[in-house]
């Protein structure tokens, strides 16, 4: 084994320039497959946590307009959603539906604590909102079902919200009273986000914001909790069903999508996933095809290692040498000439790699309402350092194989012949 690396070692110090301008196009493969594999997990890693911040089995339903004449009214109607809907959506699917929920907006408001006050959003909410929305709970608890059917004058605060009210004189917000207008709230919770960028509104119960506010039986938004729904395909069955419910309380065409905007997250996480395994595929490709150009510059040099050394293998083949042996020469050489260079340059792809994550390993975008997250810890793990190295040893493997099998077929009558 030692006289294999010998000789090894000696054929790359020979052909120092020829070794390292082909050794170069294999570094260069791989250093691009780490960073592009690296720059895809970016866009990955950031789409997970994104996905992670709400529940999967969540669809939000916004009222829209018509944009089809049905049942003798014309096109271009505002659909308003009302407490009808929201029962429908509870009673009429108990195959699919956990729990329904609903919210209304009031709009901007001022929400004082003694001298203290803030402007802030106010919402009407049930107790699933939690659950659907990127809003975590603090401290204290959270609106209940006792608060809705008892229309309780109780409240949400966002964090930042209690800061301004409660900070300079060190009060718990938790139990205190405030005043929004002439009524008062106590403060049974404070919420928090995930990198929200507009308003922090403020959370009553859903019934006592329509109560307080005149409201009637209007509603802003119908949330879902869904179950027995693991597919697209089962998930646009239900859509076409619930625009068939909705649309004969509000008399549009079922097949009218204007109508409804509905904002499902289990089916936009499956082609959002789709998406991901088609860039992950195009990364490994592209990556793929940036090293086989290395390769082909291994096989090519291995080529003209084995038609300089004819008459060498010629005269070990006479001296009874075993064409495995000839062979199994070719082919480590060939591996170790790309997995050494392939090593530089994975190193350095992991190093630029690193380097974006210390640079841009947490970006956001703001889209207006909120911040979402776009660009996230661009690193590359284990599991990929082990598949570019089984790629570099498969492919150094394949590179030299050709030519060793040329080495193989040297006859020794043809070392007579070599220069």
């Amino acid at each position: 084994m030692i006289d294999i690396w010998q000789e090894i070692y000696s054929t790359i110090k020979r052909n120092k320039l020829r070794t390292f301008l082909t050794g170069f196009a294999v570094a260069w493969g791989i250093f691009m497959l780490i960073v592009l594999l690296g720059a895809g997990n970016g866009l990955i890693h950031a789409f997970e946590e994104s996905s992670s911040e709400r529940a999967l089995n969540s669809i939000k339903i916004y009222p829209g307009w018509t944009s089809k004449s049905y049942d003798g009214l014309k096109e271009g109607r505002k659909i308003q959603l009302d407490n009808k809907d929201l029962r429908i959506t509870d009673t009429h699917f108990p195959d699919y539906v956990i729990k329904a929920g609903a919210s209304i907006w009031q709009g901007t408001v001022t929400i004082s604590f003694g001298s203290e006050y803030a402007s802030v959003g106010l919402a009407g909410v049930f107790p699933n909102h939690i659950e659907i929305e990127t809003i975590k709970l603090f401290k204290g608890r959270f609106i209940n079902e006792t608060d809705i059917k008892e229309r309780r004058k109780v409240i949400v605060l966002h964090k930042k919200t209690a800061e301004i009210l409660f900070h300079k004189t060190h009060t718990e917000p938790i139990g205190q009273f405030v005043n929004i207008g002439n009524v008062t709230y106590r403060v049974v919770g404070l919420c928090n986000d995930k990198g929200d960028s507009g308003e922090k509104p403020a959370l009553i119960p859903f019934s006592t914001l329509q109560t307080i506010y005149n409201q009637g039986d209007k509603l802003s938004c119908l949330t879902i909790a869904t179950k027995n729904l693991e597919t697209i395909e089962a998930n646009n069955n239900f859509e076409k069903e619930y625009r068939k419910a909705l649309g004969a309380n509000h008399r549009f065409d079922p097949t009218d999508n204007s109508a409804l905007w509905i904002w499902n997250q289990f089916t936009n996480y499956l082609q959002q996933q789709k998406g991901m395994a088609i860039l992950r595929t195009g990364i490994w490709v592209i990556g793929i095809f940036t090293l086989l150009s290395g390769i082909v510059g291994v096989s090519n040099i291995m080529l003209i290692t084995v038609k300089e050394r004819t008459r060498e293998f010629g005269i070990r083949k006479a001296l009874g040498a075993r064409p495995g042996s000839i062979l199994w020469l070719i082919i480590v050489e060939s591996v170790i000439i790309t997995t050494l260079f392939g090593y530089i340059g994975m190193v350095a792809g992991i190093g630029v790699t690193e380097w974006m994550n210390a640079a841009f390993g947490n970006q956001v975008m703001d889209t207006g309402g909120w911040t979402t997250t776009v660009f996230l810890n661009p690193t590359v793990d284990i599991k990929i350092a082990i598949q570019a190295t089984l790629t570099l040893i498969i492919a150094g493997t394949l590179a030299g194989l050709f030519p060793a099998r040329k080495a193989v077929s040297i006859r020794p009558i043809e070392a007579l012949r070599a220069d």
